[in-house]
C-alpha cells in the first residue's frame, strides 16, 4: 500500500491532466487529416499493450488481472469507451478543444444524476440544485435561442453522457471486481472492438504524423500510469476537483496552436459547469 501523500497527489493529478490535454491536441491535429476510427485504432494498439504489460507485472499475472465474474459488463464498458473517444474526437475536429471541453465539463454532474437510477445512491436536493445549475451553464454554452449555435455542440454533451454512463458502470463493476480487472477489460475489450471498425478505415500516414501517433500513444500511456499513481498516493475526493484542470490546458492549446477563440458565452457557461461540478464533490465528501 503506497503510503498517502495528498499534496503529491495533486501535483500528480495537474500533470495528468496536462498529459491528457496534449493527448486531445494531438488527437485534434490527427483526426483533421486522417480518418478517426484509424487514429483510435492504433492508439488503442498502445493501450492495450501498455495494460497487458501492468497486468503481467501484478500477482498472479493476466490471468488473474483477466479473472471476473460479470465478462458481459466488463466488454460493454470497454466499447462504451471506444465509442466515447470516437464521439469525443469528432467533436475535437468539429468544434475544436475549447468549446468541446467546456461542454464536456458537465460530466460529472450526469454521474450525480445518473448516480441514483444506476447505483442506487441518495442524490439529495442541494446536488439536485447544482445539477439543474450546471445545466444552465451548459444551455448558455450551446445558445439553443439563436446567435451562433451549432448543432455539433452536441456533439460533446453525447460524448460526456457516455463517459458519465462509463465512469457509474466501473464503480458498479468494482463492487466484484478489482480495479487491476477493469483496467485490463478497458484496455483488451476496447482495442478488440477499436480494430474490429478502424482496421475497415486504414490509411497511409506520412513520416511526420507517423511522429505525432507515436507521440499519441506515448501520452495516452503516460497520462494512465500518472493518474494510477495519483489515486495511489491521494483519496479520490481530494484530487478530482483539478481534473478541472483539463479543460485551462485545452482551451489554452486551442487558441495558441489551433487559433481557436473564447466566445464569452462559452467562458461564463463553463465557469458555471465547473462550479457546480465542484460542489456536488465536495458533497459527495461530506455525505462520505
Amino acid at each position: 500500500m503506497a503510503q498517502q501523500n495528498t499534496s503529491l497527489g495533486i501535483w500528480l493529478m495537474v500533470f495528468t491532466t496536462l498529459v491528457f490535454a496534449l493527448q486531445d491536441g494531438i488527437s485534434r491535429h490527427l483526426s483533421a487529416e486522417y480518418n478517426v476510427y484509424m487514429v483510435v485504432m492504433i492508439r488503442y494498439w498502445f493501450f492495450a499493450a501498455f495494460v497487458m504489460a501492468v497486468a503481467g507485472r501484478q500477482a498472479g499475472g493476466l490471468r488473474a488481472a483477466a479473472a471476473t465474474s460479470q465478462p458481459l459488463l466488463q466488454i460493454f464498458r470497454g466499447v462504451l469507451l471506444v465509442a466515447e473517444i470516437w464521439v469525443m474526437v469528432t467533436a475535437f475536429v468539429l468544434l475544436g478543444l475549447t468549446e468541446s471541453h467546456a461542454v464536456f465539463t458537465a460530466y460529472p454532474l450526469l454521474v450525480a444524476a445518473l448516480s441514483g437510477p444506476i447505483l442506487g445512491e441518495k442524490v439529495g436536493w442541494r446536488r439536485w440544485t447544482a445539477i439543474g445549475v450546471g445545466f444552465i451553464g451548459v444551455i448558455i454554452i450551446l445558445q439553443p435561442s439563436g446567435g451562433v449555435f451549432s448543432p455539433y455542440a452536441v456533439v460533446p454533451l453525447v460524448a460526456a453522457l457516455m463517459f458519465a454512463l462509463y465512469g457509474l458502470l466501473t464503480r458498479y463493476v468494482a463492487r466484484k471486481d478489482s480495479a487491476a480487472t477493469s483496467f485490463f477489460w478497458t484496455g483488451i475489450s476496447g482495442g478488440i472492438t477499436a480494430t474490429v471498425v478502424g482496421a475497415w478505415f486504414w490509411e497511409p500516414m506520412t513520416g511526420a504524423d507517423w511522429g505525432w501517433m507515436g507521440l499519441l500513444c506515448i501520452t495516452g500511456a503516460l497520462g494512465h500510469f500518472t493518474l494510477i499513481k495519483c489515486y495511489e498516493v491521494a483519496e479520490a475526493s481530494a484530487v478530482q476537483p483539478f481534473a478541472y484542470l483539463q479543460l485551462v490546458f485545452a482551451a489554452a492549446l486551442g487558441m495558441t496552436v489551433f487559433g481557436e477563440t473564447l466566445r464569452p458565452n462559452v467562458a461564463i457557461g463553463a465557469c458555471i459547469i465547473v462550479a457546480a461540478g465542484l460542489f456536488t464533490l465536495w458533497r459527495a465528501r461530506v455525505r462520505g
